[in-house]
This record gives C-alpha cells, structure tokens and sequence, in this order.
C-alpha cells in the first residue's frame, strides 16, 4: 500500500505538499470515488486513480534533468503572456517535468527538472535545509559592516533571513561579485537582500543546489544527471533503507 499524495508525486502529478492540496480540492478520485483526505492509502497495482477526470500512471522511471537557465526565460511549463519558458528548452518531450524550485525571469544558471515529486519536495521544503549557491554582481563595493549583516541575517518584509554565507570574489569596475549560500527558498531571497542592504542586484546566477554544480554547462543546454549525483540526492532523502533507492532513467540527449 502507498499514500496517495506520494502516490502521485511519483506519477509526475505535483510535488507531495501540492498533491495534498490537490486532494483537498475535490480533484483526485480512486475507483471513482473523489477522495477527500491525504492521508489515504491505494493499492497502486490494483486501484485505479484519476485527477480532474484523467487518469494518471507511474512514469516508466524518473527522469532528471540539469538546466542551465537563461535570462528571459519563465520557470512554469506555460506562461499566460506568451513569454518562453523553460519548458521549450527540454528535449524530453514525453514525460511531464516540472522544476525544483524556481528562478525568477532574469535569473541565470542551475535549475533541476523532474518528474520525481519525492526529490522536488527535499530540495525545496525548509526543513531538509538545502545549501543553494548564487553569485550576484551587486551594485557598489561592501564593506566590514555589511557584510556581516549579510552573514548573520537580515531583515526582510517577511521576517529577517536565516545566517548565510556570503564572500566577496571579486570587484569589477567597482562592482562586486558575492558569493552567497543560503538554506532557505523565499521568493526572490538573494535580490531582496542584497537590495536590503543598499547593494541592488545587477546580474544572479545560481551555481549550485544540494550535490548539483552548474559546472561549464553552456546556457539554454540540459544535460542529464550523472550516477553520482543522483546518489547525492538519495542521500538528501533519507539514510539508506527509509526511502526507495533512486534510479536513473536511460536518455538521449
């Protein structure tokens, strides 16, 4: 027997927090039968399930792709103003992906497409805490004060951030290139700091998430995930034994 929000994550449906809510809606039925609590469980062998009236399948197997995103690209699989989005860089048509996490519009560099609900939800949910790796070019150079600020957390509309790293790498035409590793997934995070701090954002680009590297990996190009980090990722999960061991799906690319 399976849960069914995670029943569904596994079936590329939605990340299990948003299955639960699609179950809660009304939307999700088994034989039938709407099915109102999350906390049910199905037979996936046997029970038959559907959401909003279609009825869903186990993927052949996960697939995980690394996205280098560029500047000008929306992270939805369709935008209502006709804008691209990332989606139109995937070659992999015949499986729904959708992303861990998002990048806003102007925002470059590593992004993970998935059908794995399970792995969506580790590198995104707070309590997994999840080190996510920018570098920004930020207006002006900082000094002592501020950047330890920065280190220590600062505060925001929404309450003040937790402690990050955050290293200056160098200065350009006196403007600095910052480093910064946070544990936290807030909208916009990095752009509302450092405007906080009196240094706005020029240019951001995520370089790392969990055990992914963005690497030499040429903008508007996906690759697939090697063995290794997908083993980092199992690792993310769980010790070995509390969650269904990861396996990659062959693709060509």
């Amino acid at each position: 027997m399976e849960r069914l929000p995670k029943y569904l994550a596994r079936c590329g449906v939605a990340s299990r927090r948003k299955a639960e809510d699609l179950i809660r809606s009304g939307l999700v039925a088994v034989n039938g039968e709407i099915v109102a609590e999350p906390g049910r469980k199905i037979d996936p062998g046997r029970d038959r399930v559907t959401v909003g009236g279609r009825e869903i399948y186990p993927p052949e197997g996960p697939v995980y792709l690394l996205l280098h995103k560029p500047a000008g690209y929306v992270t939805t699989a369709r935008d209502p103003w006709g804008r691209p989005t990332v989606m139109d860089l995937v070659p992999e048509k015949g499986v729904r992906l959708f992303p861990a996490g998002r990048l806003d519009l102007e925002t470059t560099g590593l992004l993970l497409l998935t059908n794995d609900g399970e792995v969506v939800q580790a590198l995104t949910h707070p309590r997994y805490e999840v080190p996510k790796v920018y570098e920004a070019l930020v207006q002006g150079k900082l000094g002592k004060e501020t950047l330890t600020k920065l280190r220590r957390g600062i505060l925001l509309e929404d309450g003040p951030t937790l402690p990050a790293k955050v290293e200056i790498l160098t200065v350009k035409e006196g403007n600095a290139i910052l480093r910064i590793t946070v544990r936290e997934g807030r909208k916009r995070l990095i752009r509302r700091m450092c405007e906080a701090a009196g240094h706005p954002v020029l240019a951001l680009k995520r370089v790392a998430m969990g055990p992914l590297v963005l690497g030499d990996l040429p903008a508007g190009k996906v690759r697939p995930l090697t063995p290794g980090e997908i083993e980092g990722l199992r690792e993310i999960l769980g010790p070995k034994g509390e969650r269904k061991r990861i396996k990659k799906r062959k693709l060509t690319i």
